[in-house]
């Protein structure tokens, strides 16, 4: 309900009728636009697309948490197995330098040979509190992930095991046309899909557009014998039904301004969709061989640690007998550490190099059957 104030001089003043009187009114307003120009076909058009950006989105970040995640558990299995290797030397350092002070104690030997054994003994043992440092970081990391304490991840993990292994034949036969499946390709496709529709929403801007429209509803005010009270009387009832023409002549530059610029945001978001699809290439690619180069280097390193292993014991029996000088066991023990070290490492580069593949490839995939 409102209260009107008429002049006299307005059209529709009837002399003797009050200037102050109140009208109350309410109805329902329905409008249709014929959609001539797709305005909202391609406005319906880019949404649908936005939505399956964002579940791209999504999906992206799903991949990548799994890959991290995968990482610092294999991270934490390297770790634990290189300390592991630290260990194994220690006990057989400390064997050797036992053997060195007792021949120096018979004088059999120099005190240099014992000295030397110490410090290799003590150069190893440096090595546990910065490995064990580093293996509590890859933890803490994965607990950061998983969303759990480091006291829960390290129960977890308490049983050991071993580094994770690789089947080498996933790298091989992966279609090119599979990156369609990486999430963030994915994600910049539907952008430049939703970008396409907004030129179409643009252009349809410029022409004309044609509505029909109509009101229904009743209306009374307390002039002459109405009453606020007859405001649902079917007498009070008003009906107003009718179309609309709009056509935006004076604004039509701006318009055809936003045509372009819709335009050249397209143009950006195809660019993105290529160098995205690029970079996707060059991360399987680059993953593929760092995975077929990790486990090459794990079979060569295989035979070299074992002829190091040998060589260590071959030394060590000499000296015991004294056919050699404790240089020759300070060299094959180094050099054993430093290759067992360096196989863990390839080891633990193995499935590394297929997280890496994993997430190159947007994911899960699957391996054709071998005919």
């Amino acid at each position: 309900m409102q209260k009107v104030e008429q002049s006299t001089h307005s059209p529709s003043y009837l002399p003797g009728s009050p200037r102050d009187f109140k009208q109350s009114q309410v109805g329902l307003t329905i409008a249709w636009e014929l959609d001539f120009w797709g305005l909202y076909r391609r406005n319906i058009e880019s949404g649908r697309a936005t939505v399956a950006e964002n579940e791209a989105g999504y999906q992206q970040a799903a991949v990548l948490l799994a890959a991290q995640v995968a990482s610092a558990y294999v991270s934490s299995r390297t770790f634990e197995a290189q300390l592991q290797v630290a260990r194994d030397n220690i006990i057989l350092q400390r064997e050797a330098a036992r053997i060195a002070q007792t021949r120096w104690d018979y004088g059999e030997a120099s005190e240099l040979d014992a000295r030397q054994a110490i410090s290799q003994l003590a150069q190893t043992e440096s090595q546990l509190p910065t490995l064990e440092a580093s293996l509590e970081q890859a933890r803490d990391a994965l607990a950061v992930l998983l969303a759990l304490t480091p006291v829960e991840v390290d129960a977890l993990l308490a049983a050991g095991g071993p580094i994770p292994e690789v089947d080498p034949r996933i790298a091989v036969g992966i279609p090119r046309d599979v990156l369609r499946q990486r999430p963030d390709v994915q994600q910049a496709e539907f952008a430049a899909a939703a970008q396409s529709a907004q030129i179409g929403v643009a252009k349809a801007a410029l022409f004309p557009s044609f509505s029909l429209g109509g009101t229904f509803g009743y209306a009374t005010s307390n002039v002459g014998r109405s009453s606020l009270g007859d405001l649902f009387q079917w007498d009070s009832h008003t009906l107003q039904v009718g179309p609309s023409f709009t056509f935006p002549i004076f604004n039509y530059g701006r318009l055809e301004a936003q045509v372009r610029v819709q335009d050249a945001l397209f143009r950006q978001a195809v660019l993105n969709y290529q160098n995205v699809v690029l970079q996707a290439q060059q991360d399987v690619e680059d993953a593929r061989a760092s995975l077929a180069g990790s486990v090459q280097s794990v079979a060569e390193l295989e035979a070299s640690a074992a002829a190091a292993r040998r060589a260590t014991e071959l030394s060590l029996v000499q000296y015991k007998e004294g056919e050699t000088n404790y240089t020759t066991v300070l060299t094959t023990q180094q050099t054993e550490l430093a290759v067992e070290n360096a196989l863990v490492s390839a080891r633990g580069a193995v499935p590394q190099a297929a997280i890496a593949l994993y997430r190159a490839l947007g994911g899960g995939w699957q391996e054709a059957p071998t005919p």
